[in-house]
């Protein structure tokens, strides 16, 4: 735990107690603030009460003393409105902020050059996170992982000069951290998401942008070039001043980091380097790959790591849970979870990445279905379909694309089975992607994931992939 001081002896409300509220609320309390607590959930708060930790209502309480509400990200802090907890912290002039600020002070007071990487973008953040963590840890490099993608920060180590910090950051996340200052700052990308909790895609990239912009002096931001909101972005970091470093998987750059044909390549001036390969690294395909990768090394080597550790360490990352990760094989038939593809923008980079697919699709729809991804149809043998999406999608599929109606995911898992070992193809892929969230039938894409990888696991003759 990171024990946050800069509020001790003061009273800090705080709202949202899930698992980065409940740690905050443990970490100021541990610094000395005074916590008041609450949450819509009773299990929440009695949670909250069990660990010691004051709660009560925030609409009855004297806001006249309180120096800051702390707001767990998932709570609205502009749209659709902000929060009753937000507005009354407002009225009596309250700071309203969040965990990655805590976390940024506390660092600024005990190690302020420590080597702090945040990530954000719309997509791949989480792998990318992970991949620049897997490169420091090969490397020999003391670092922790958290933030979004699922440790809270300030359950951490406290920052010192020879531990990295490498967190995921979301926008909401980003919008709590006025004063957000990493040594190297990573946005991947920005397309449209989060519109009803931001209004309009200028103001959430611009929050986006805020991470990056916000970098050390002395330390890099790291921006992917291959959208015009963050190639603006770059013109205007860069305009300041500031380092900031281009990557690209769609052109070469004269400055910058960019892929090509399995390839990362830095280019300074009339230098080209080749950094590292990505060919065969089953855990990094696609282009959607090759751009966080390109990410990554970006940032390992503005922390000083060099191309053949950096090479070495892209060869042995695992991949992230859900995310493309290669459950197992069976002869020739590799099994792929990507459950993390709960709508058909995500599911289409996993398409684009394979020939010779058995499909796994379907769950609670988003809106727009899976016509968009009428171009990855060619290259689907046949389709399983399950959850409350399967009739719409058997409607688009419907004469281009072979399908069965599962049902469910044990059903799908041992019928796409059946299909693929008997196809007398080279390479084929059995593939959960459901371009659907997983509501229907399962808490969340974590434990749809877990259950594919159990039921391929417990098919007879089937490999793990380590």
């Amino acid at each position: 735990m990171i024990p946050v001081t800069g509020f001790a002896g003061k009273k800090v409300a705080l709202f949202g107690l899930g698992g980065s509220g409940l740690a905050s609320a443990q970490a100021l309390a541990a610094g000395g603030a005074d916590v008041i607590a609450f949450d819509d959930s009773a299990a929440s708060i009695d949670k909250a009460r069990a660990a010691g930790i004051a709660t009560a209502d925030l609409r009855r309480i004297d806001w006249s003393d309180i120096a800051a509400l702390l707001l767990a990200p998932g709570v609205p802090l502009t749209h659709p409105a902000p929060h009753w907890s937000v507005e009354l912290a407002r009225r009596a002039g309250a700071e309203v902020i969040g965990d990655v600020e805590l976390f940024c002070r506390e660092r600024r007071r005990l190690a302020p050059n420590s080597p702090f990487v945040a990530i954000t973008g719309t997509n791949g953040k989480s792998t990318t996170t992970a991949l620049i963590h897997h490169l420091l840890v090969s490397a020999g490099r003391s670092a922790d992982l958290g933030g979004n993608i699922g440790t809270a920060v300030l359950t951490l180590k406290p920052p010192r000069a020879d531990h990295a910090h490498v967190v995921e950051c979301s926008s909401y996340q980003i919008d709590l951290a006025p004063t957000l200052d990493p040594r190297v700052g990573v946005l991947i990308n920005v397309s449209e998401d989060h519109l009803d909790r931001h209004g309009t895609l200028a103001y959430y990239a611009s929050i986006k942008e805020r991470l990056v912009a916000g970098a050390q002096e002395d330390g890099a931001a790291v921006v992917g070039v291959d959208d015009e909101w963050c190639a603006a972005a770059a013109e205007r970091i860069a305009a300041k001043g500031r380092a900031v470093i281009r990557i690209s998987v769609r052109k070469r750059l004269p400055e910058g980091i960019y892929a090509q044909n399995g390839e990362i390549f830095h280019a300074s001036g009339a230098n080209t380097q080749s950094i590292a390969r990505l060919d065969n690294i089953g855990s990094l395909r696609g282009l959607h790959n090759a751009q966080n990768a390109a990410c990554a090394v970006a940032a390992t080597l503005a922390l000083g790591l060099d191309a053949a550790t950096i090479q070495k360490g892209l060869r042995s990352f695992p991949g992230l849970a859900h995310r493309m990760e290669q459950v197992g094989r069976k002869g020739p038939v590799l099994f792929v979870n990507d459950s993390k593809a709960t709508n058909a923008d995500s599911s289409a980079q996993a398409l684009a990445c394979f020939n010779d697919m058995f499909w796994i699709a379907g769950g609670k729809p988003k809106t727009g279905g899976i016509a968009s991804l009428a171009g990855f149809f060619p290259r689907i043998r046949k389709a399983y379909l399950i959850g409350e999406a399967a009739e719409d999608f058997a409607r688009t599929l419907d004469g281009k694309v072979a399908y069965e109606m599962a049902g469910t995911l044990e059903r799908a898992v041992a019928l796409a089975a059946r299909d693929s070992g008997a196809s007398g193809l080279n390479e084929p892929v059995v593939l959960l992607s459901p371009a659907c969230a997983s509501f229907d039938q399962y808490r969340n894409f974590e434990v749809r994931g877990d259950r594919f990888r159990e039921l391929v696991l417990a098919l007879p003759g089937v490999e793990t992939i380590k």
